[in-house]
This record gives C-alpha cells, sequence and structure tokens, in this order.
C-alpha cells in the first residue's frame, strides 16, 4: 500500500527517526554517459518554508564536480536490517556562497535532524573557511519512505506550480 502526500509534515516525523536511526546514505550521481556511481556519506536536513532541505558536507572532488555539472540529478538512499528505508530524489548543487557554507556548518554542528551531524573542524581544522571544505544543496522533488514490518510506503512529493 502507498500513501501519497505534498505536504511533508504529513512523514517528518518518521523521516527525521529513519534518518536518525540510520544516519549514512547512498548518494547516487551519474556520469556524462549515464552510468550511475555510488558514495557513502552523511547529509543532514532541515525544513524551510515546509520543504525538506538537505546539506552534504564534502571534499569537491573532481568526479562529483563533472558528475553534477553534467546532471544535477541525485538520489540519497537510506535502508537499515529492519528494511525501513528512504530514497531522496532530488537535485544536488555545490552551495559555493559564504552564507551557505556557513548555514551548512552549524547544522552539522547542532545536527540535522538531532543525532545525525558531526562537527566538521575534525576534517576541516580551518573552520567553514577552510579552502578545502565544501558545501551540497539539496533539493529534493520526492521522497519515498518504506516501512520494514510491512512494507508500506509514504510518497511525498510538492505540490506542481504552474
Amino acid at each position: 500500500m502507498t500513501t501519497r502526500t505534498s505536504d511533508f509534515a504529513d512523514l517528518q516525523d518518521t523521516f527525521n527517526s529513519y534518518i536518525r536511526d540510520i544516519k549514512y546514505a547512498t548518494m547516487i550521481t551519474v556520469d556524462s554517459r549515464h552510468r550511475p556511481r555510488a558514495r557513502v556519506l552523511l547529509p543532514v536536513w532541515e525544513v524551510v518554508d515546509g520543504q525538506p532541505v538537505g546539506w552534504l558536507a564534502a571534499y569537491k572532488t573532481p568526479i562529483k564536480t563533472a558528475h553534477l555539472a553534467n546532471n544535477p540529478h541525485t538520489t540519497y538512499s537510506y535502508w537499515n536490517p529492519r528494511q525501513n528505508a528512504v530514497f531522496v530524489d532530488s537535485t544536488s548543487a555545490w552551495a559555493d556562497d559564504e552564507e551557505s557554507k556557513l548555514h551548512a556548518w552549524n547544522v552539522y554542528v547542532r545536527g540535522g535532524p538531532r543525532g545525525v551531524g558531526y562537527d566538521p573542524i575534525h576534517y576541516w581544522r580551518g573552520g567553514p573557511e577552510d579552502p578545502e571544505y565544501a558545501v551540497i544543496r539539496i533539493t529534493p522533488w520526492r521522497i519515498q519512505l518504506v516501512r520494514g514490518t510491512d512494507l508500506h510506503s509514504t510518497i511525498w512529493q510538492p505540490e506542481k506550480t504552474s
């Protein structure tokens, strides 16, 4: 059975619970020859104006940079052995402005949701101004939650605007 909603508040608590439990996501990008590439990372999440927004602190590697420049569509997949899963279909883009970098840094420190994150100073000793510190903004266009006990699925997609 699948439930559909355009109001993220309908699944926000379950989304946060699953993300808090699983923490790490597999990020999928696509190269210029349409081949998928996976890597395991730890995005953090918040809600802005009723919409989910993700942040990914990352090194700006040539592969991620090329993939996102060619095709910004990404999927972030979470799974645990109880078969609970989260699939975040999104667009992802480097957020190079200082305000976004500082904001993402602070979301990592405080947790997004609580219990998910870390102190980025362990990776970027120069703080948010560290030249190696980069941030990807994740803008979901579809989120699917799957409950492992009965495989019930809840799908969020924002209302289409003209």
